[in-house]
């Protein structure tokens, strides 16, 4: 496992089989998809920053690297990908085996280009923030002083606007300090960006271009009407904490049994347009601050009458959640607006019930938004995320704008799409897979926003075939891959990074030992559930438990140890060992089992899974558990029931949420204060814990909840719903003393790993 982890540390990039199966048969044998899972802008302090631009392929247009052959003598290296031979520029001439070009250096595989001449002026970011005012005055005082912050941590060339809604929307012009003065839309319409132009006054007392694209600065707009709304955050300051002191609730009358008239659809639309107009191109981000679910207008998912619940996954499953279909159409136009203008939509939705999470979800996702969701804007998970944005410090995100990625690889591999934070930019390639998975169909892909954590995961076909037709195909026994992120660096240069990754391949029933000695049963892990996921939302009546189930017998069956029909001879090389483990929690976890969870919930899941790397999916597939006892030092357990003992302390991580366990004893020692009475074991037994807990939460984004606990009381549900039930309340063996049992049917992992034995062995 460990050679895995320094490729990712090198390159960020994890790939599920890192000796390929050879051909279209062997891949599809495997059942876990030949794929990657890659983090663009990993931070790694040793890769080299060049101050010049890349060379590239003149037929490929791939980029020069440690895999090229180079004649040192002729001036001439060769593409890995296309096998052109391409002659060193003039700038190159002094190139020779002593004198080599960093990103010819074997272990620079992965290398930035800074060049400042192609680069042009850095463009200040634009943060536009969109706020509900539709919520109790309580909400709303924990959401200003939250702003009030944000606002002070704001970099400060970057520029501000400042749109508030309700009934209606209103556009604040914070360049006129004299008084407030604000636009008002209505909030039953969608707004153009023509009327936008019209009705906000862009052209007063100047002439309109009759013939032209009107966008920015560049094309028909003034500086002085683009700063009425955007100002740099040092000038606006002052106004800008006035409007959110003087924020109140939503005025309109509500009566008792409706709900607040809320128009987020039609503000968000407000907000995009009025960003089209003034900075298209240029990184800009909008920041939706949503306390409940939208009700009039263009996006609204339910109606104002409070006796119509909100739609559960059971109504989409029927079919009777009228308004679901057209509120997901108009967020997905959103979508294709804002990547079209390389604009980025992030979403904080705070609410004890849901605020359409699962509606935005596609225009948050493509355009690479981050996403918080949280029960009240006074929660910690809402206010240190929130922080977390701003703040520079170890862990900071690095935000990074209007990315382009692209990829090469050799001619028998072609790419069928990735799952994660872009859009497909349809550049349809030789390189384009006829079977799509997520955003496919291109070799280029948008990702309007982008940070250090943000990991995508990339489905490839292998199309080299067996037989005859084989002959003209390539003959040495490597893969390349290049990936490229261009992007705008969170200093306001443009970059781009290239990472070039080679792989062996085989072909044949010979190669088994050595696919499975390169299999990386985390990255798996990733892959499967993305893979499900996706499946789930975009297959109707598709059965996920069935699908996993048939594609892990599958995969024991091919790679296990076994004489047929003799399942007590089954085993399994210590490569794959734990997968049947992963997906026994993968089947279990909340991305499957939406029971229990709503469509906001299971979207904010989903669209977590698919940002982060794979040691982080892995932790929400397959949570952590690290017991403290007096008898030893922390040390991680097996995640099952019989973990839990009365004189024990167990620490779940589970991504979204840390839980601190006490058992039944300790929960009384603590009650009784021994802590307190010079008791310093007890102290630091009950202290470790939690410094544990600290040290995640700190590193983590969003930031996850915390919920301490105690053995049978109420709380302890949240780590109870992720053991394994070996004992439950029907077993024949009881639990130790101090012991728990789960009250289900579910079956516990031992039953699990009987069945799969007897049906891979058949």
């Amino acid at each position: 496992m460990s050679e895995f982890l320094e490729l990712e540390a090198q390159d960020g990039i994890r790939m599920t089989w890192n000796v390929i199966p050879g051909t279209k048969q062997d891949a599809a044998n495997c059942v876990v998809p030949v794929s990657a899972i890659y983090t663009p802008l990993k931070l790694n302090p040793d890769i080299p920053v060049l101050p010049y631009g890349p060379l590239r392929c003149r037929m490929c247009r791939s980029i020069l690297n440690p895999f090229s052959v180079v004649d040192y003598v002729a001036k001439i290296w060769v593409c890995p990908f296309c096998f052109q031979r391409n002659h060193f520029p003039q700038h190159y001439s002094s190139i020779s085996e002593s004198n080599v070009p960093a990103e010819l250096f074997p272990q620079y595989t992965t290398v930035e280009y800074m060049s400042t001449a192609e680069t042009g002026p850095v463009v200040p970011p634009v943060f536009l923030f969109v706020v509900d005012t539709c919520m109790i005055e309580e909400e709303i005082g924990y959401l200003k002083s939250a702003l009030a912050q944000a606002i002070e941590l704001l970099p400060d060339q970057s520029l501000v606007g400042f749109i508030t809604f309700g009934t209606y929307v209103q556009v604040h012009e914070l360049g006129f300090g004299l008084l407030p003065k604000a636009y008002v839309f209505k909030g039953t319409k969608e707004v153009t960006k023509d009327q936008i132009l019209e009705q906000m006054c862009f052209f007063a007392g100047k002439t309109k271009p009759t013939t032209g694209v009107i966008a920015g600065s560049r094309d028909g707009l003034s500086a002085e009407s683009i700063a009425r709304f955007l100002l740099p955050a040092s000038e606006c300051e002052f106004v800008l904490n006035s409007i959110i002191e003087e924020l109140q609730k939503d005025p309109w009358p509500v009566s008792a049994d409706q709900r607040a008239s809320r128009c987020t659809g039609a503000a968000l639309s407000v907000a995009a347009s009025l960003l089209g107009v003034c900075v298209p191109g240029s990184s800009a981000r909008i920041m939706a601050f949503i306390g409940g679910a939208s009700t009039e207008g263009p996006g609204s998912i339910i109606s104002r009458s409070l006796s119509e619940p909100i739609r559960s996954h059971k109504d989409l499953d029927k079919g009777s959640a009228p308004l679901y279909n057209k509120a997901a159409k108009f967020y997905e136009e959103i979508s294709k607006q804002l990547v079209h203008q390389g604009h980025v939509l992030d979403l904080f939705a705070c609410a004890l019930d849901q605020v359409g999470v699962a509606e935005m979800k596609v225009a948050v996702e493509r355009t690479g938004g981050i996403v918080v969701l949280a029960e009240s804007f006074g929660h910690s998970i809402f206010k240190e995320s929130l922080q977390r944005i701003f703040q520079s410090s170890d862990n900071d995100l690095g935000l990074s704008f209007n990315g382009i990625f692209e990829v090469n690889c050799s001619k028998d591999v072609k790419i069928q799409g990735i799952l994660g934070p872009c859009t497909s930019l349809e550049k349809r390639s030789p390189l384009s897979s006829d079977t799509v998975v997520g955003q496919g169909s291109t070799s280029a892909w948008k990702m309007c926003g982008l940070d250090r954590k943000t990991s995508i995961c990339l489905v490839f076909d292998i199309s080299k075939t067996d037989g005859p037709d084989a002959i003209g195909q390539s003959t040495s026994n490597q893969f390349y891959f290049q990936f490229l992120t261009y992007y705008q660096h969170h200093e306001g240069q443009m970059r781009l990074r290239a990472t070039t990754l080679s792989r062996r391949w085989v072909a044949g029933s010979g190669g088994v030992q050595e696919l499975i000695a390169g299999f990386d049963q985390e990255a798996a892990a990733a892959v499967m559930a993305r893979l499900v996921s996706f499946k789930m939302e975009a297959e109707a009546d598709f059965d996920p438990i069935r699908w996993l189930d048939r594609a892990l017998i599958s995969l024991c069956s091919k790679f296990g140890d076994y004489q047929k029909e003799s399942p007590t001879s089954f085993s399994l090389s210590p490569r794959l060992s734990i997968f049947p483990q992963f997906m026994f929690n993968l089947r279990r976890s909340q991305f499957v089992q939406v029971f229990n969870n709503s469509p906001d919930e299971t979207a904010y899941f989903r669209m977590m899974l698919n940002r982060e790397n794979v040691a982080n999916a892995v932790v929400m597939i397959q949570p952590s558990l690290i017991s403290y006892s007096f008898q030893s030092g922390p040390e991680p357990v097996l995640l099952d029931v019989t973990a839990i003992a009365a004189d024990r302390i167990l620490l779940l991580d589970s991504y979204f949420t840390i839980v601190i366990f006490h058992g039944i004893t300790i929960a009384q020692w603590r009650k009784a204060g021994y802590q307190d009475q010079g008791h310093e074991a007890f102290a630091q037994l009950l202290q470790a814990p939690q410094e544990e807990a600290d040290t995640t939460i700190k590193e983590r984004f969003p930031v996850p909840r915390l919920v301490v606990c105690d053995q049978y009381g109420s709380q302890a549900r949240f780590l109870l719903a992720k053991l394994n039930p070996s004992v439950t309340f029907n077993s024949d063996n009881p639990p130790p003393p101090g012991g728990d049992v789960i009250f289900t049917d579910d079956v516990s992992f031992q039953v699990f790993m009987d069945h799969l034995q007897r049906l891979a062995v058949q």
